[in-house]
């Protein structure tokens, strides 16, 4: 499954940002309470973006382009002094009396800021997990060179800087990480994803080097040697002492679980029955799998039994073996962006037809996945920052490995294949993240932006997976049914597996099992979901929980409009408002009260 992005460090824990005029949207005539909140939003925005200059740079302020974040225990204490002091001033203002778009961004900015001082105080990240500097690092080269937002030989210059100035950061990130602290697949991850660095000047700061006069080419030269040398006494530290030494335990038990499930999430849903929807989940989707294989294997001599009731055993077989017709029609191992772009065109022209959403006026660029942020999703959706709307969006791919033997690469051609990865584009791009992140920054509040929900983003490109079949795409083939069906259990398993792992001590074979036999996933999609869940908590479960709000707030437009539904309307109504967790999104287009 994939991940939709703004390229955001996370530093003290919360996506920091940029200021803007705009950073919220009060009424016509605001209060006192907005004028102040307008202020602190601001104040936040500003203050944020200078503490985390990486992040700013992605997010479209280029004020500071030339320096990096101080990832230092002095410079943690400066974020999370202000962070304190931001969450005082909050709690000064009336929330009653700020406008409804108001109260929700207080209510974001109240969550960021708490979900924030609790990963840097009791969590302690920045202790024991290496990946958020790695972000830093990479996030610090590849937002300069990856827009075109300003004269190549002005990011060059920024780039220039930045270099001289990471070796530094390495260096802080080896006296902030404490192996014994450091799970093993975090720090073994780290080791792969450092080297990646490097590919980063090589592939697109070095090709550039004749866009600059003499003496900026040279210093250029000298930093990027510098920046080389120290990746290579990094990875020496990684490899020497990280690795060897990192004893952290990666599971991270029920009280740290469920207290980011709540800063994650913004939902009133608990785990428990996060876990009970999620198995009840599987159980429909299954039978739903097996009408359909049904129809797929209808008239094939080599088909399994499908009785109208069938045992569990007769279930698994023929939708295995349905599934087994859908893998067996895969790319070519060097061609999964060229499959990915049809894959957009086809979804595209679909939706024109359809005439069931408001579209972006070009398509999606598709792109492999730079390598610093190789190893952990399949692919992401590249959103520009709030303050360059008009920028391109990226959906990057990443290929197979070198190193893959023939067998592996299979496997994952079998999971990725050309209908698995058609349903991918409509995931991440038509109508899912790429349309619903354009319909989201034509909202003008910054704040809501840096703040987005993830169980909103990523719940909607589920939703619209299952949407566009509802509404016909690809109606004449039951394999792509069959498949997006697949990847709809993918979405339910994570969200038992998220849990399953960190709190009950769900074993890799345990959960094998259940992702190979349950939900039917080829081994390599299966192995790559172990390594993902041992890195991360709670992201996993946005997908389900996002997916079902979705559906419930249609269930309740369509019944409360009866005749006069029109999905158009409500797919561009709900999408509106930002990305607000759902719970708000539905009190905004309900005008409902904002709890």
């Amino acid at each position: 499954m994939s991940i939709s992005r703004r390229r955001v460090v996370l530093t003290l824990g919360v996506s920091t940002l940029v200021p803007f005029a705009g950073a919220c949207v009060h009424s016509a005539v605001p209060s006192d309470a907005d004028r102040s909140f307008e202020q602190l939003a601001q104040s936040w925005l500003d203050q944020s973006m200078r503490l985390s200059p990486v992040s700013a740079t992605s997010m479209g302020d280029h004020r500071f382009d030339h320096l990096v974040d101080d990832v230092s225990a002095a410079g943690r204490a400066a974020r999370l002094a202000f962070a304190r002091d931001t969450q005082a001033r909050l709690a000064q203002i009336d929330r009653a009396a700020l406008s409804r778009a108001n109260q929700v961004d207080a209510a974001l900015l109240d969550n960021a800021l708490a979900g924030g001082i609790w990963r840097a105080e009791e969590f302690q990240d920045w202790a024991r997990n290496p990946l958020m500097y790695q972000s830093i690092a990479g996030g610090a080269l590849y937002s300069l060179m990856a827009r075109e937002f300003a004269p190549l030989p002005q990011r060059l210059e920024a780039a220039t800087a930045r270099m001289e100035r990471l070796p530094a950061l390495l260096a802080q990130a080896r006296a902030q990480l404490q192996p014994a602290l450091v799970p093993p697949p975090h720090a073994e991850t780290y080791a792969a994803q450092n080297r990646g660095l490097k590919s980063i000047v090589s592939g697109m700061i070095a090709p550039n080097l004749g866009a600059l006069s003499p003496n900026a080419r040279a210093r250029l030269e000298q930093a990027m040697a510098s920046f080389d040398s120290a990746i290579d006494e990094h990875q020496v530290w990684i490899e020497g002492t990280l690795v060897p030494q990192g004893a952290g335990e990666f599971r991270v038990g029920a009280e740290v679980f469920d207290a980011q499930l709540g800063y994650t999430l913004q939902s009133t849903l608990t785990r428990r029955q996060i876990r009970e929807r999620a198995e009840a989940a599987v159980i429909s989707v299954r039978a739903d799998m097996y009408r359909v294989a049904r129809e797929a294997l209808a008239g094939r001599a080599d088909a399994p039994p499908t009785p109208d009731a069938p045992t569990p055993e007769q279930q698994q077989a023929a939708i295995r073996a349905a599934l087994d017709l859908a893998a067996a029609d895969m790319p070519a191992r060097d061609a999964l962006v060229e499959t990915a772009t049809a894959g957009v065109a086809e979804a595209d022209a679909f939706l024109r037809e359809a005439d069931i959403i408001s579209l972006p006026p070009e398509p999606v660029r598709v792109i492999l996945m730079p390598e610093f942020q190789r190893g952990f999703a399949v692919a992401y959706l590249d959103a520009p920052g709030p303050l360059e709307r008009e920028l391109g969006s990226f959906y990057a791919v990443s290929p197979i490995p070198d190193d893959w033997t023939d067998a592996q690469a299979t496997s994952f051609l079998r999971e990725y294949n050309n209908r698995g990865i058609l349903d991918i584009a409509v995931h991440e791009s038509s109508p899912g993240h790429y349309v619903q992140l354009w319909h989201a920054n034509a909202y003008p509040s910054v704040l809501r932006a840096v703040l987005s929900s993830g169980s909103f983003v990523e719940g909607w490109a589920v939703y619209a997976e299952e949407m566009m079949v509802e509404q016909g795409f690809r109606a004449g083939d039951p394999l792509y049914r069959l498949s997006q069906l697949k990847v709809q259990l993918r979405t339910i398993t994570n969200a038992i597996i998220d849990q399953a792992i960190h709190v009950d001590g769900m074993s890799e074979a345990e959960m094998m099992t259940l992702l190979t036999q349950t939900a039917f996933q080829e081994e390599r999609e299966a192995a790559g979901k172990w390594r993902r869940a041992q890195l991360s908590f709670t992201q996993l479960s946005t997908y389900f929980v996002g997916f079902a709000e979705h559906q419930q707030t249609r269930a309740e437009a369509e019944a409360r409009a009866g005749a006069e539904f029109d999905l158009k309307t409500y797919h561009d109504g709900v999408l509106a408002f930002g990305s607000p967790p759902m719970r708000y999104a539905r009190a905004l287009l309900f005008e409902e009260a904002i709890q």
